[in-house]
């Protein structure tokens, strides 16, 4: 194909895609203003697209026939010399007979002396004024028509005007705008429907337009509120503050009341607090090495909208032990890098500035506000802590006798659980349920880590641990065995009950050493065996053969050790207090642990006064087991025990009767409808929302399944699992007949 045939091709296809626009686009815009005047921008938006989309369909089918084919057979209608061969100029010259070849050599020479034809139609001018012309009448149309939202009859018509006063005013149109609070960062948004789901302290603003004018227009929330819009012409307006999830509908004066309006609902997105994570150190404790002059620190918080640029570095400087401690705080700015929603608290602290001794720690912790107006909220990190380690105390080869003035750090936790608990309480409010166990079941580890140390002091052997053996040479019957306990508090055997604290005497004894102070009489007649038959005496000059000798160290020197007797019953008592905190916070009830945690803390300190702490000597010697008692088949004094009741609360045994009336379609679901109406606790769902929805929509169609069916999934999720125990076996003929035999058996051998 030669250059000039090329562009005639072009100019042809050229003008037949201007010929169809310009008749297509008066249609176009005809069809276009026409959606715009019945259903708003949206809907001419719509009748745009696919009014336009039909034209280039139409564009391209003509195209596609003007293909190679279509040119050689105009070539050959308007030049005669063409010899009605011009098909011959797109063919493959390799597939080109000789004499097919000659004559497309001819008919090239002949383009190139007189070129082509021009191969466009005439304009068809006719065609284009019925076009524009039916256009303008159907424009002017569309003008003159007094249109109201809907299309209706003209005001000059008495019986259309009376239809329509008469007619039941409905929605036609809504928007939705919605202004999020300048401190999101978010645009404003413009939705078509009556349902929002935006962040808490968003701006609503509804707009909606309503056929036949009504005399009032309200939203009708589920709580009772009610919000009147008011008439600016052809809409009707409200704006409201987006506080929380609520459901609410529509009521339009004069329109049908059954079936009524649906639900719809506005979801409150809550602002979380930042989230405060540690990336250097590491560990949260640090020790100070030789040498170290800087701590370097750094801190990076996330939040949904953005964190503020600085935040506030505490720093803590503790000076003495135990609960005699006295603190010096210091507060430093730090500045953030990074994104709003994510940034980075970086600094280097010289330990010197604080005055950091040997035997003191560093508590920093970085306290981060989010943009939240008008009340930020705030967010904390893990507290780290730099401690300088005391040093070491000087080697001591005395006995048992030996009195150490302080205790160890374990006394000096205590407060900090009663501090965080208290902090807990304070913050319940913002916390949902999940994130408020959590904590809770986080400071009832804390709470029984604490009770184990303390423990150790008596003797106590670590929980779920297995029994050391005894040692050789200790002629003593081991300790009775103690029901495991696994981690969190929960015995093995499957119970989720704390066991009760034990009485006063009892509690916190797995070794009940003896707390008399030894004598050299019982030295020299100890019940070791020493190595290859040495003397006792044969150990002094190494203190560690000494203390293995006299002080009978078990596995844990620290766990030797015990205190005089009134301490011991006060360090019980603290014991007991603690079980009891424990089990309040396991069960995300601090508010009930707190006075039991300040007793334990009141009972610490009078063991922190204490003048003496004494090393045991001896492990407790358990009274001999009565040989004669054994196997003796003697069951005077037993009797079986009740079994536990498996009763179902009465909150509980309505929902699951409600439960069973829903899946009865004959039965009338109002009375069960009115007793979940009142039951309070849907707070278990994660959507609460969602079944006063289900309960609405089951109350206003009953013969509704689908929305039983909802209803009852929902119900499903929200009952509680039931409570294990051992139901009673019923007892049969068989069971009876042999128990009969065994009778006999035993009367007969008598």
């Amino acid at each position: 194909m030669t250059a000039p045939v090329r562009m005639r091709w072009r100019q042809a296809r050229t003008h037949v895609v201007l010929v169809r626009l310009l008749l297509g686009l008066p249609w176009l815009v005809a069809a276009a203003v026409l959606g715009w005047r019945l259903g708003g921008s949206a809907v001419a938006v719509v009748v745009a697209l696919l009014a336009g989309f039909g034209l280039v369909v139409a564009v391209v089918r003509v195209l596609r026939t003007m293909d190679q084919a279509w040119l050689a057979s105009a070539l050959d209608a308007r030049r005669t010399d063409m010899d009605d061969s011009a098909a011959l100029l797109f063919a493959d010259p390799a597939s080109l007979r000789p004499l097919q070849q000659l004559q497309r050599a001819r008919l090239e020479e002949r383009l190139r002396v007189q070129p082509p034809p021009d191969l466009r139609a005439p304009w068809p001018w006719r065609a284009l004024a019925l076009s524009w012309g039916v256009a303008a009448g159907v424009f002017a149309l569309l003008a003159w028509w007094p249109f109201d939202g809907v299309g209706r009859a003209p005001a000059g018509s008495a019986q259309d005007a009376t239809v329509a006063a008469t007619a039941a005013p409905r929605l036609q149109a809504s928007v939705l705008r919605i202004e999020p609070p300048t401190y999101t960062g978010l645009d404003a948004q413009t939705v078509a429907v009556l349902d929002a789901k935006a962040p808490a302290g968003s701006l609503l603003t509804w707009r909606l337009r309503i056929a036949p004018q009504p005399a009032a227009v309200e939203l009708e929330f589920l709580d009772g509120e009610r919000l009147a819009l008011q008439r600016e012409g052809d809409h009707w307006i409200a704006t409201q503050r987006l506080q929380r999830s609520r459901l609410y509908r529509l009521r339009i004066a004069g329109a049908a009341e059954q079936p009524p309006p649906p639900l719809h609902r506005l979801d409150a997105v809550a602002d979380r607090a930042p989230q405060v994570r540690v990336l250097e150190p590491e560990a949260t404790l640090q020790l100070r090495v030789d040498g170290q002059r800087q701590w370097r620190l750094v801190f990076e918080a996330s939040d949904d909208h953005g964190v503020a640029a600085q935040a506030r570095l505490r720093i803590v400087r503790t000076e003495g032990s135990g609960e005699n401690q006295t603190f010096h705080e210091h507060v430093r700015t730090l500045a953030g890098q990074g994104a709003p929603r994510l940034r980075r608290y970086a600094t280097t602290l010289e330990i010197a500035d604080f005055g950091l001794q040997p035997g003191e720690d560093l508590v920093a912790r970085l306290e981060v506000s989010d943009l939240r107006q008008p009340q930020p909220q705030a967010g904390r990190s893990a507290s780290v802590i730099l401690r300088w380690p005391p040093p070491a105390p000087p080697d001591v080869a005395g006995l048992e006798g030996l009195a150490r003035q302080v205790l160890p750090a374990y006394f000096r936790s205590q407060r900090q659980i009663i501090i965080d608990a208290e902090a807990l309480i304070a913050e319940r409010a913002q916390l949902d349920t999940s994130r408020f166990q959590q904590r809770s079941d986080s400071l009832g580890v804390d709470q029984r880590l604490l009770r184990l140390r303390y423990g150790q002091f008596l003797g106590e052997e670590s929980e779920g641990a297995p029994q050391a053996p005894p040692v050789e040479g200790h002629d003593r019957a081991p300790p009775p065995p103690r029901p495991a306990v696994s981690p969190g508090g929960i015995f093995a055997d499957g119970s989720d009950a704390l066991p009760p604290a034990p009485p006063p005497g009892q509690q916190g004894q797995g070794h009940d050493h003896d707390t008399s102070t030894p004598t050299r009489a019982d030295a020299d007649g100890d019940d070791h065996d020493h190595a290859d038959g040495a003397p006792a005496d044969g150990v002094f000059g190494r203190a560690g053969d000494v203390v293995a000798a006299f002080g009978h160290t078990h596995d844990i020197p620290e766990a030797a050790t015990l205190l005089d007797p009134k301490t011991r019953e006060t360090l019980r008592r603290a014991l007991g207090e603690m079980w009891q905190s424990e089990l309040h916070l396991r069960q995300a009830d601090p508010s009930a642990a707190l006075p039991y945690a300040n007793r334990a803390l009141e009972l610490i300190k009078q063991v922190q006064e204490s003048d003496r702490i004494y090393l045991a000597r001896v492990g407790a010697q358990l009274p001999p087991i009565d040989e004669g008692r054994r196997l003796g088949g003697d069951r005077e004094g037993l009797a079986s025990r009740g079994l536990p009741s498996l009763a179902t609360p009465a909150a509980e045994a309505r929902l699951h009767e409600a439960w069973w009336a829903l899946g009865d379609a004959a039965a009338d679901p109002a009375p069960v409808l009115d007793t979940l109406q009142a039951w309070p606790g849907g707070a278990r769902l994660d959507d609460p929302l969602a079944l006063v929805a289900a309960i609405d929509a089951v109350r206003n169609d009953p013969a509704c399944s689908d929305c039983r069916d909802t209803l009852r999934g929902l119900l499903w999720q929200a009952m509680r699992r039931p409570a294990g125990g051992i139901a009673p076996r019923v007892g049969d003929d068989t069971g009876a007949r042999y128990l009969r035999a065994l009778r006999d058996a035993a009367e007969q051998s008598e």
